[in-house]
């Protein structure tokens, strides 16, 4: 049956206070999330997202992927809705989320946001999701040439993304032409704003997951680090059913970034 076998790094950068990035690797569902930056609580409202998304997917294993996304997504507008609702100083806080989930047969992605995944396939790098951001937008209308994305001051203005609103947009879900021996990669804007699509290739290509993942963020470190970096890189692999469980990054690592609507709130004690 399919699976991953996947790995991890977040790393805070050089220049950020915190890290308001959020990863989760299982062998069923790899997930990140990114803070929108400039608004409240960005590191409470990826938390938040990635504990909703990835325990749902955990929870419905064998399940159609593309169902399972969609319950993802909306589990985690909930829980990001219900962050604001306890403390609304945290009004305006978002988060992007871009993940895969497969039930041992198929493999389906779900995004919103400008992280990213890219599919390293047959010695090839392609990204399969689509910014939603405002550069992107003008380089979709033709009024911006792609080779200026990088540079353009609004590069990072995020269109959608996972606010809590009942009416917002959702994931953009879909099935992935994927087989034993590729790779999948999931990354926040950390990675992707500073390192080019050509170098992540050649280091997908030439190492193992766990190298791969440090040797990225070691990539976006020497270019300035100028945000949170997160990298989450896993295998498609055909392996025995393996116990649901999965490896926490970032923000989501400390349990009272997260947010969860069926519990009784509690407050920090310091």
């Amino acid at each position: 049956m399919l699976r991953f076998a996947g790995a991890g790094v977040s790393d805070v950068g050089r220049v950020r206070p915190h890290n308001e990035d959020s990863a989760f690797v299982g062998p069923y569902v790899a997930v990140v999330a990114d803070g929108v930056g400039g608004a409240a609580a960005g590191e409470i409202a990826s938390a938040t997202a990635a504990y909703a998304a990835s325990a749902v997917a955990l929870s419905r294993f064998g399940q159609r992927p593309e169902k399972v996304l969609a319950e993802a997504y909306q589990a985690a507008a909930d829980g990001v809705r219900t962050g604001v609702q306890r403390d609304l100083d945290r009004l305006g806080m978002a988060t992007t989320l871009t993940m895969v989930v497969t039930d041992g047969q198929s493999v389906s992605l779900g995004h919103v946001g400008d992280s990213r995944g890219y599919l390293f396939q047959d010695g090839e790098l392609r990204q399969i999701t689509r910014d939603h951001t405002y550069v992107q937008h003008l380089v979709d209308t033709g009024k911006l040439d792609p080779g200026a994305r990088s540079s353009h001051p609004w590069r990072n203005v995020v269109l959608r993304s996972v606010d809590g609103d009942p009416e917002g947009g959702g994931l953009d879900i879909g099935r992935l032409d994927v087989a034993v021996g590729d790779r999948l990669l999931l990354a926040s804007d950390g990675l992707t704003d500073l390192v080019p699509d050509p170098a992540i290739a050649e280091v997908l290509a030439e190492e193992e997951g766990d190298a791969a993942a440090l040797t990225l963020t070691e990539l976006a470190l020497r270019a300035g680090g100028r945000d949170n970096v997160t990298v989450v890189i896993v295998d498609v692999v055909d392996g025995p059913q393996l116990v649901g469980d999965g490896t926490v990054l970032g923000a989501l690592a400390d349990p009272w970034n997260v947010v969860d609507p069926a519990a009784v709130h509690l407050q920090r004690v310091s």
